[in-house]
């Protein structure tokens, strides 16, 4: 099940169903990795200097690879589970680099619920062109219905 609803509400604890999915697409510029450069300290010249990233593996900057783990927690805080849902835990394997220009399709799919802890386990990938550049899997605790 795909959703498809507003991102100001999202879910409950109570609302999800395992398979539910949910997913943006957004485009790597400059400017968002010089501002995630800046908002998080990490000026590592391999997002930033040509000539020092054409000496890597990678050959051209490449974005922060917690940038592109910031879209998964927007799809997450705003979708699904979405407002009021809380981190517990998350991991990330990066698979391949994000260069700018790139067009990342994040996605998250509920794979778990546990209705004692009210935890949800949440499957997250992030795509270029088809191909996964990180996935992972992460622990939420979505909000709960008032009674």
């Amino acid at each position: 099940m795909t959703v498809h609803q507003s991102t100001t509400q999202g879910y409950a604890f109570e609302e999800l169903e395992v398979g539910m999915t949910a997913s943006t697409s957004d485009t790597v510029t400059e400017d968002l990795i010089r501002l995630f450069g800046e908002a998080s300290g990490d000026l590592n010249p391999v997002h930033f200097d040509a000539e020092y990233a054409a000496q890597t593996r990678f050959k051209r900057p490449i974005a922060h690879g917690l940038l592109t783990a910031a879209f998964i927690t927007r799809v997450m805080g705003m979708q699904l589970p979405g407002p009021g849902s809380i981190y517990v835990g998350q991991t990330f394997s990066f698979k391949k680099p994000v260069y700018p220009g790139d067009t990342v399709v994040s996605s998250v799919t509920v794979s778990e619920l546990d209705e004692k802890r009210g935890f949800a386990t949440i499957a997250v990938k992030a795509e270029v062109g088809g191909e996964t550049v990180l996935d992972g899997v992460a622990t939420v605790m979505p909000r709960r219905k008032r009674p």
